[in-house]
């Protein structure tokens, strides 16, 4: 019993840490949430983990893709701030031009990595639409994940488009892409460069 305790304090500090300390394929790792033992995908941690790598860093994007006939961002300045780093959850507030009122947010959740669009109003009050999003499908990696719209999402848009998102991060950390599909076609795609983060 004493040896078992000691591993789970020991993942638990590597986990805080950032640093893996498997000895072979790990299919889970547990992390602590409100007193909780929450179980994720080790990939989705690693995931998580990479994104939190950029704390309190902010960087510039720009549109490099949108299907014809859809509102196009481009001229517009994109920025993306790195600002919750916990062990279950991530928040990055994206900013469009003057418009602050959308964050992105990663959590560990019942188990798996959920990926939310938390937006708000001026005065902090939710607007209608908000928190939509998904749980990661399983077929991601340390630098990427795809996250289908969950139950909650398709009832509060209620329109019937097949949703995903997909969060890429290239494996030397120098970008990251937000990418929209409906029903298995990219409409949407922003790129933002790591490599020259932004004065805060």
């Amino acid at each position: 019993m004493k040896i078992k305790q000691t591993t789970t304090f020991f993942i638990f500090i590597a986990l805080f840490l950032g640093v893996s300390c498997s000895t072979g394929p790990v299919k889970e790792k547990a992390v602590e949430q409100t007193g909780e033992t929450v179980l994720i995908n080790a990939d989705e941690a690693a995931f998580l983990q990479n994104l939190a790598s950029l704390c309190g860093k902010s960087f510039a994007g720009r549109e490099i893709y949108s299907k014809s006939g859809r509102n196009s961002w481009a001229g517009k300045i994109l920025v993306m701030h790195v600002t919750v780093c916990e062990p279950t959850q991530v928040h990055i507030p994206f900013h469009i031009n003057d418009d602050k009122s959308r964050t992105w947010m990663f959590l560990a959740e019942e188990g798996k990595l959920r990926f939310r669009h938390d937006h708000r109003h001026d005065d902090g009050t939710p607007e209608n639409q908000t928190l939509y999003g998904g749980f990661a499908d399983g077929t991601g990696n340390g630098f990427a994940q795809n996250f289908p719209a969950d139950e909650y999402t398709n009832t509060l848009l209620a329109d019937n488009i097949e949703r995903k998102w997909t969060i890429a991060l290239s494996e030397n950390l120098t970008t990251m892409s937000y990418q929209l599909h409906y029903a298995g076609e990219m409409v949407f795609e922003a790129e933002f460069d790591l490599t020259k983060p932004l004065d805060n």
